[in-house]
């Protein structure tokens, strides 16, 4: 039998991670890939930041030449992520020897308050998240018009990595000491939406360039204990399937985040005020965070054998 070799991304990495790391080392895991992305953010943000104010036609140009050679490079190194025949095979095999087995698998999860209220934080999380990325460059562009496009860019991308490495250590270290797995996961993203909100709301009340960094910089540092939280918590509650069910439900968040960025672009047409935005999401945050407390678990629903732990 041909092994392919599969993309790199996080519903392959929800699968390794379930599958094959312990409660106590999943958060770290989780925040240290997620400093990648931070990363990437980073140069990307002061990069074309940068060029942005030589001419924005290079960013234009050089945008899809990068894309193209990524491509380029994961294809020639990986190699195909699946053959049409493998799926083909890989479907009728489910669908003839486990048709039942899969149908009440996924039945039993969507009937479990704990799954839903992680669906739910996670809608609510990426859709201000999304938002807030999105028209944080408006807002300083218009609050501070003469302020450099880098600092905004980079600032609150440079505090997010190490927050991100923190609150994975504070949650693997709270759970090897015998603190619950559910606490811990509450409690993470209770600072990444909770805490984050406050700095969110007061966002819009800062006159002073500086304080507005450093308000922002300290939310996204906030939010960066996510990856620590619900992102994890999938682990913890499907380890079978948690590449699917985090496949599924990140795919929702991309568009809820883009209908809550849509939104909040018509407020501030419709109201001309930044407050009424940040104070929508304050309050998805709120919302979001405060089911996730009421009804999330740590327990296993997948109802299936627990994998081999390497």
């Amino acid at each position: 039998m041909r092994e392919w070799n599969t993309g790199v991304h996080y519903p392959s990495l929800a699968s390794i991670c379930a599958q094959r790391v312990t409660e106590g080392e999943r958060g770290f895991l989780m925040s240290t890939l997620a400093c990648g992305c931070y990363l990437g953010m980073l140069v990307v943000g002061v990069a074309g930041s940068l060029m942005l104010d030589l001419a924005s036609i290079i960013v234009q140009i050089l945008s899809p030449i990068k894309h193209t050679v990524w491509a380029y490079i994961c294809f020639e190194c990986t190699g195909p992520v699946f053959s049409f025949d493998s799926l083909w095979i890989s479907n009728s095999c489910v669908s003839e020897s486990q048709p039942a087995a899969s149908r009440t698998h996924w039945l039993n999860l969507l009937i479990e308050p704990c799954v839903w209220a992680m669906v739910i934080a996670h809608l609510c999380f990426s859709s201000t998240y999304y938002t807030l990325m999105s028209w944080l460059p408006t807002f300083f562009k218009e609050t501070f018009p003469h302020a450099k496009d880098w600092v905004f860019n980079m600032i609150p991308w440079f505090v997010a990595m190490p927050s991100s490495l923190f609150g994975g250590c504070i949650s693997d270290h709270l759970i090897k000491h015998g603190f619950g797995i559910a606490a811990v996961r509450k409690m993470m993203q209770f600072f990444a939406m909770g805490v984050a909100s406050v700095f969110i709301f007061f966002l819009c009340k800062m006159s002073n360039f500086i304080q507005a960094v450093a308000c922002v910089s300290v939310a996204v540092g906030l939010s960066a204990f996510n990856n620590s939280g619900v992102s994890t918590d999938v682990h913890d509650l499907a380890p079978s399937c948690a590449e699917v069910l985090f496949g599924v439900m990140n795919t929702c968040a991309a568009f809820s985040g883009g209908l809550c960025t849509c939104i909040s672009g018509y407020m501030i047409e419709i109201t001309g005020s930044w407050v009424t935005v940040f104070s929508l999401l304050a309050l998805v945050n709120v919302i979001g965070v405060a089911i996730f407390i009421v009804l999330s678990d740590a327990k296993r629903v997948d109802q299936l054998n627990e994998p081999q732990i390497i």
